[in-house]
C-alpha cells in the first residue's frame, strides 16, 4: 500500500509547490516563484517514471497527475505573468491573456489523456515546458515589453494545442535502485535553486525556450514541405503540356 502511494507523494509534491508559487508571485517573491514551478517540473517528471518503476501506475494516479499540472503550469506560471507584466495593461486585455494559458492548458491535458499519442513524441507542446518558460520568462520583465510577454504567453498557449511533435522524453525508464536516491537528487536541486534562484530560472528559461522552439521550426518546415508537394504536380503539369501542346 505504501508503494503504491510513493507515485502520489510526488504529484502532491507538486501541486504544492504550485500553489506556493502562486503565493509567492502575489508577495512579490517572483525568482522563487518561478523557481517553485521549475521544481515542480521535476517532481512531475519523476512520479510517472517512479510508477512505472515500482509497477504501480493507475487511472487515480493519471488524474492527480492532470489535476496538479494545471494549477502547477498552467495557473501558477500564468499569474506569475500576470503579476510582472499584465497587471498593469487594460483589465479585460490582461485577464483574457492570463486566463487563455491555463485554459489551453487544461484542452492540452484533456487531449493528452483521451487521445493515443504518437510512440517517442508529444502532440502539442507539453504543459509543464510551456509552463515553465512563461514562469521563467516573466523574471525578464524589467528588460522585456508588455506586448511580446503578451504575444509569447498567445503562442505557448497555441503551441500546446497545435499538433506540433515535440519529443517525449517521459518514457526514459527509471531503474528502481535509483528510487532510493530521487530525494537526495531532489533536495540538492531545490538547494541550488533556492540558493541561485534568479540565475538558476534564467537558465531553465533558455532551455525550455529552445525546446519549445524546435517544435515550432518543425511545424513551419512540416508546412513549407507540404506546400511544396502540393506546387510539384502543377508545375510537372505545365511541363507536361507544354511539351504535348
Amino acid at each position: 500500500m505504501i508503494q503504491k502511494s510513493i507515485p502520489s507523494l510526488f504529484t502532491i509534491g507538486n501541486l504544492m509547490l504550485g500553489m506556493f508559487g502562486i503565493m509567492m508571485a502575489f508577495d512579490g517573491k517572483l525568482s522563487m516563484a518561478a523557481i517553485m514551478v521549475i521544481i515542480a517540473m521535476l517532481l512531475d517528471g519523476l512520479d510517472g517514471r517512479v510508477a512505472r518503476a515500482l509497477k504501480c501506475e493507475s487511472e487515480f494516479g493519471k488524474e492527480l497527475d492532470s489535476l496538479s499540472d494545471v494549477v502547477s503550469f498552467g495557473v501558477a506560471p500564468a499569474l506569475i505573468m500576470y503579476v510582472t507584466s499584465l497587471q498593469e495593461l487594460n483589465s479585460a486585455l490582461g485577464w483574457t491573456v492570463t486566463a487563455i494559458f491555463p485554459v489551453f492548458g487544461a484542452l492540452r491535458l484533456a487531449r493528452f489523456n483521451v487521445r493515443p499519442g504518437i510512440p517517442g513524441y508529444f502532440v502539442g507542446l507539453p504543459i509543464p515546458a510551456a509552463g515553465g518558460v512563461l514562469a521563467t520568462m516573466a523574471l525578464f520583465h524589467k528588460d522585456v515589453s508588455a506586448p511580446f510577454m503578451i504575444i509569447a504567453t498567445l503562442l505557448l498557449s497555441y503551441l500546446m494545442v497545435s499538433t506540433v511533435k515535440y519529443p517525449n522524453f517521459k518514457k526514459v525508464g527509471l531503474p528502481k535502485k535509483a528510487i532510493v536516491g530521487a530525494p537526495a537528487v531532489i533536495v540538492v536541486a531545490v538547494t541550488v535553486a533556492v540558493i541561485f534562484p534568479e540565475q538558476i530560472g534564467k537558465v531553465i528559461f533558455v532551455l525550455l525556450a529552445l525546446y519549445a522552439l524546435y517544435g515550432f521550426k518543425q511545424n513551419i518546415d512540416r508546412l513549407t514541405a507540404r506546400r511544396h508537394r502540393r506546387r510539384r504536380p502543377r508545375s510537372e503539369d505545365k511541363i507536361y503540356h507544354s511539351k504535348n501542346g
